[in-house]
């Protein structure tokens, strides 16, 4: 494809992704299937021009006046040109940009003298909206949390993430399919918590490979991993995932139950709860039953009231933790839309309370990063709820033998009361967990 055909396809996409109607990974992939004859490179390159706008959308907006074109053409050359920077500093960390021959092949001499002036912008001269290009209402709770940490997670928000697998332990274990992706050309390292992790740099195909196909692998963040280890469910236990999805969690859940006993993944989203058929059949796991629920107090959940060893409500949640991955969240979000989910997530954690049958654990988890959505939530709870008690979850992990236990968490006296996982800190998305034991 001629590299102006291509700039101004990444327009176009930038153009229909900034009307934040549909999530972004929707966006582009309805774009690529109305354009089947794109190939693996131009798809990658429109893709990650997309999330780059996104990840920079203030910074890239306050830049765009100064040019000249369609405002979403000036974005996307933005876009392209700092992907290709993001791209060669992975590969050498002193690298101050990429390659540019391509790019600058389909710009005129003006888009060409105006990327220039761009590129000798002085970071340090720009308001911290250009720099942060967070939502102003974002700021200050993140700014309250982490002090001096703000800037360095900004930095690592600014990024992709990269890739992590969890090993279905209950088919393979860890170094044998460390071994064998680095004899299909995928080099990968042990996760530094997770027993169950490796992590890929970069996005290899992973679809076709043998690992995948037979299951002995699944595309799960680190932190993500640790929500399903805290859980702790052990064979012959009935388990329920109150919000399973597409069933990452369930899975990796079953896989510690060793296909035994009873585990239950429960949403209210038949569709999503779709997503996970495939990967229960290539999994091996005999134990899951999922179940489509009208609504939090369907009667599903009546019938199985008291009865449940463990439940996990992984809530619905802003997933402003995952803005790596998802970066188009920050846009789409709102004050507003933070207080219905908080409602949600403290009727959805009540009525989940209920499955649990006395000894029984029960955990709560988002991936967001606001403090309304986790400790606020927890705490109303424990408030609420004197028939559970709390559990450490840093004594948890560390009686589950994950290294730096403690350094997972914080909040409590303890000090590590609650798992709080950040990007610019641990490497995973960010996620909090809250443990309780129901009362004999």
């Amino acid at each position: 494809m001629h590299p102006n055909v291509l700039i101004n396809a990444c327009a176009e996409l930038v153009r229909l992704t900034l009307t934040f109607e549909h999530p972004a990974d929707a966006v582009v992939s309805r774009f690529f299937r109305d354009n089947r004859g794109l190939g693996q490179r131009e798809r990658a390159a429109l893709a990650e021009t997309v999330y780059m706008v996104l990840r920079k959308k203030l910074l890239f907006e306050h830049m765009a006046p100064s040019g000249s074109g369609p405002k979403e053409r000036r974005l996307a050359i933005l876009g392209f040109a700092h992907w290709q920077d993001e791209e060669a500093r992975r590969k050498n960390p002193k690298a101050l940009h990429g390659e540019r021959d391509f790019l600058m092949a389909g710009l005129t001499d003006r888009e060409q003298q105006w990327l220039q002036m761009c590129d000798g912008v002085v970071q340090a001269d720009l308001l911290e909206r250009h720099r942060h290009n967070l939502p102003e209402w974002l700021v200050q709770p993140l700014k309250a949390q982490l002090g001096n940490g703000f800037w360095p997670l900004v930095e690592a928000l600014s990024g992709s993430a990269p890739l992590d697998l969890r090993v279905n332990v209950l088919k393979e274990k860890r170094p044998d399919v460390q071994k064998e992706l680095a004899q299909a050309g995928i080099p990968s390292e042990v996760t530094p918590y997770s027993p169950w992790g490796l992590r890929v740099q970069g996005k290899p195909a992973l679809a076709k490979l043998p690992a995948f196909m037979r299951g002995a692998i699944e595309v799960q963040d680190e932190g993500s991993q640790l929500l399903a280890l805290l859980l702790d469910a052990k064979r012959g236990e009935m388990v329920v995932d109150f919000c399973a999805g597409a069933g990452g969690k369930t899975l990796a859940i079953g896989a510690t139950m060793r296909s035994t006993g009873r585990l239950y993944a429960f949403d209210v989203s038949g569709h999503r709860l779709d997503a996970l058929g495939p990967r229960l059949k290539r999994s091996g796991l005999s134990n899951v039953h999922p179940a489509a629920l009208a609504h939090e107090r369907d009667e599903r959940v009546k019938r199985l009231s008291g009865k449940i060893d463990r439940v996990l409500v992984d809530a619905p949640c802003t997933g402003l933790g995952t803005l790596r991955r998802n970066p188009d969240l920050k846009w789409r979000q709102s004050p507003k839309g933070v207080e219905e989910l908080v409602a949600k997530q403290t009727a959805i954690l009540a009525s989940a309370a209920r499955l649990v049958k006395p000894g029984g654990r029960l955990a709560y988890a988002t991936c967001s990063v606001l403090p309304q959505e986790n400790e606020a939530i927890a705490e109303a709870f424990a408030a609420a709820h004197p028939d559970f008690e709390p559990l450490d979850a840093g004594e948890v992990l560390a009686q589950l033998k994950v290294d730096g236990a403690a350094g997972l968490c914080s909040g409590g006296e303890s000090g590590t009361r609650y798992l709080r996982l950040w990007p610019h800190i641990h490497h995973t998305d960010g996620f909090f967990a809250a443990l309780w034991t129901k009362k004999d």
